[in-house]
Parts: structure tokens; C-alpha cells; sequence
């Protein structure tokens, strides 16, 4: 991807490969943000991705403190129950989210993504295993001091969290990041497409601009590069002490 995004169009598929470019043409990442609205891609994408990451680090962390470390009837169930939507295909209900989100006027909205990623079954599985290796005892000693459980969750739990989070943040951030198909049917026009949706619009109608896409290609792996070197420390820890193997 890197070699082919120095090359150009006719360059790109010789065989046998050229791993060096004959001629570097450096004017493809000059081209890419004129030649479509590159930065408006980058900005819709860094918005989703910062923000359903946000959210969903949230939203799951309350969960599993509360499948985790509270005892209410009917929490075994409950958990297993949510825990099976994993096992749904998104494909399997994406029209009526599609019919929803039309009646609720959310169809080309940046905010109707957020509203159906925020939450996730596999981060609330994943944080509540994490959170099940923190001795009870401590939620017990801030119980008898008085703590209330939000305190509890904020003051304790959440500050011991963040090899799982670091993990969750890299896994969410890189979903989101290379998401396709969610842009692709909720968002049509071309202010609030994504960088993924936006690689397309390289392949016109009788031709197709390959060593510009790869350039585009390469810059948009840029954030995903600096976030995992970022929480790489906590990465490993995070996936191995969550029980997650793989």
C-alpha cells in the first residue's frame, strides 16, 4: 500500500511487482485532499470514532460494575441475556434500525451512529471480567465507610480499570474507524460521509485513481497508528486479564 501510493495509475499493477517505485510521485497526498473533501472525511470519522468510543467506555464500565459487584435477583439471567445479542447478526436487524432511525429523523446524522454504537454487549463481557478479578473486598470496606456506589465505581473501580480500558479503547476506536457499511446506509450526504466511504469516491464512473487511494489509504491508518502506540502499555495486560484469549 505504501509503495503503490508513490506510484502512479499505470505503475500500480505491473507484474512482477515493484516493490521501489521507478518514480516517486510524491504529488499524490497533495492531490488526494483537492482531488475529494478529504479533511471533512477525517473530521466526520474522528468525531465518530472519539465520541462512540467515549460513550462506549461509559456505558459498559457502569454495566459490568453492575453485573459485576452489585447482587440483584435475576442477574445471571439478565446478563446472559444480553450477552447472546452477540451472537445476532447486525445484518439480521439492520433495516428496522434503518425504519427507526427514519421515523426519529436521524437519517443522515452524524448522532444516529453514536446512538447505535454507544452501547456493546462484547465491552460490557469483557470490563465485567476484568472486573471480577478486583477483590470484593474493597467495594465492601468503601460500603462500611459509607461510600455510596457511584463513589465506589468512580473512586475505586474506574481507576483500577486501565489496562481493560486502553484495550476496549483501541478495539472501539479501530471499529469504528474502519466502519463501512454503518456511513454507507444511514449517511448519503457528502458533508457527513466517513474516510472509508469517502475511498470510494477515487473510482469514478470509467476509471479509477488506484495510486490515490492508496495514498489516502496509508494516511488514514495515521490515527489509528498513534492510538494503539499510545495504550499499547496497557494493551496486553488488559486483553490477559479480561479472559479474553486469542
Amino acid at each position: 500500500m505504501v509503495s503503490s501510493s508513490f506510484k502512479d495509475n499505470t505503475e500500480v499493477f505491473t507484474f512482477p511487482i515493484h516493490w521501489i517505485p521507478k518514480k516517486w510521485h510524491v504529488e499524490n497526498y497533495r492531490e488526494i485532499w483537492t482531488k475529494v473533501s478529504l479533511l471533512t472525511f477525517f473530521k466526520n470519522t474522528i468525531f465518530l470514532s472519539v465520541t462512540i468510543t467515549m460513550f462506549q467506555l461509559l456505558t459498559s464500565s457502569i454495566a459490568a460494575y453492575g453485573f459485576s459487584k452489585l447482587r440483584f435477583k435475576g442477574r445471571n439471567l439478565l446478563f446472559f441475556i444480553y450477552i447472546m445479542t452477540i451472537a445476532v447478526p447486525w445484518q439480521a436487524y439492520m433495516i428496522p434500525q434503518f425504519v427507526i432511525l427514519r421515523k426519529l429523523g436521524l437519517v443522515d446524522n452524524l448522532w444516529a451512529l453514536v446512538l447505535l454504537q454507544s452501547f456493546s454487549a462484547f465491552s460490557v463481557f469483557m470490563m465485567k471480567q476484568f472486573y471480577e478479578t478486583i477483590p470484593d473486598s474493597l467495594c465492601e470496606s468503601a460500603r462500611m465507610d459509607g461510600l455510596s456506589e457511584w463513589g465506589i465505581y468512580w473512586k475505586i473501580i474506574f481507576p483500577l480499570s486501565k489496562p481493560v480500558i486502553a484495550s476496549l479503547t483501541i478495539i472501539t476506536f479501530v471499529n469504528v474507524w474502519n466502519d463501512y457499511m454503518g456511513p454507507f446506509i444511514y449517511l448519503s450526504s457528502t458533508e457527513n460521509k466517513t474516510i472509508q466511504v469517502g475511498l470510494k469516491m477515487f473510482i469514478g464512473l470509467y476509471d479509477a485513481e488506484y495510486a490515490q487511494i492508496m495514498a489516502a489509504s496509508v494516511v488514514s491508518i495515521i490515527p489509528i497508528t498513534i492510538v494503539f502506540l499510545c495504550m499499547q502499555k496497557y494493551f496486553v495486560k488488559g486483553i490477559a486479564s479480561s479472559g479474553i484469549k486469542g
